[in-house]
């Protein structure tokens, strides 16, 4: 009989690690969505910033910054192209790329938390 309680108190450990592993990788894996949705979020507001501030465009640190901005603004770019001043519509399209890179990094890191059993 010992031995039969040690099994299953063993094998309740077990039980008990995995949850404990999913949990932690299911956070691990929200933390590390979050923050890439906040990263990509941080550099549109920087070209937003850049633009609207009037750097200078062949500046190599305005270069950098457009040349990840665009393809992160996820064809948001050129959303709303009826906007006369040329600043006011980056600060539209590219904020608003810069809003859904940050309710979806949200959406996605709680999925993933719910599915960690966090």
């Amino acid at each position: 009989m010992f031995r039969e309680e040690e099994v299953a108190e063993a094998e309740e450990r077990r039980r008990v690690n995995w949850r404990a592993t999913r949990a932690k990788i299911g956070g691990l894996l929200a933390a590390v969505v979050r923050w890439i949705g906040l990263i990509f979020a941080l550099i549109l507001a920087v070209h937003v910033i850049l633009t609207v501030g009037g750097a200078n465009p062949d500046n190599s640190i305005t270069q950098f910054i457009r040349s990840w901005a665009e393809p992160l603004s996820l064809g948001f770019g050129d959303l709303f192209t009826n906007i006369s001043d040329p600043k006011a519509q980056v600060l539209v399209n590219y904020g608003i790329a810069a809003i859904f890179w940050l309710i979806v990094s949200s959406i996605l890191a709680k999925i993933l938390r719910r599915l960690g059993g966090v």
